[in-house]
């Protein structure tokens, strides 16, 4: 199993920033991609930002330019930094890893429990 922790989320006026970390444990498990998705009330969530463990990146053009997604392989670790947002960002953010079994290499993905950002007016 692998836990993933949360923080970083809260109320920020547009044009603020906030910083977003997450940061798996668990025994057996060899992490790949780490990411952040979100979703908006009444909306489908959606992939923000993604970075695997040798370094590819990808993101949402929505946030291309002001987002910044980051890793620290070693305690497991990846924080979205947030800056210029908008009210459109709003949303409950949740922190996604693709793992895999070191004994039998099954994937397995996992979530966090979701930290809400709110960006005002």
């Amino acid at each position: 199993q692998v836990q993933l922790v949360e923080s970083g989320g809260g109320l920020v006026q547009a044009g603020g920033s906030l910083r977003l970390s997450c940061t798996a444990s668990g025994n057996g498990f060899r992490i790949n991609l780490m990411g952040w998705y979100r979703q908006a009330p009444g909306k489908q969530r959606e992939l923000v930002a993604a970075a695997t463990s040798t370094g590819i990146i990808n993101y949402a053009d929505s946030v291309k330019g002001r987002f910044t997604i980051s890793r620290d392989n070693a305690k497991n670790t990846v924080y979205l930094q947030m800056n210029s947002l908008k009210p459109d960002d709003t949303a409950v953010y949740y922190c996604k890893a693709e793992a895999r079994q070191i004994i039998t290499t099954t994937r397995v993905d996992y979530w966090g429990q979701g930290t809400q950002v709110t960006v005002s007016s």
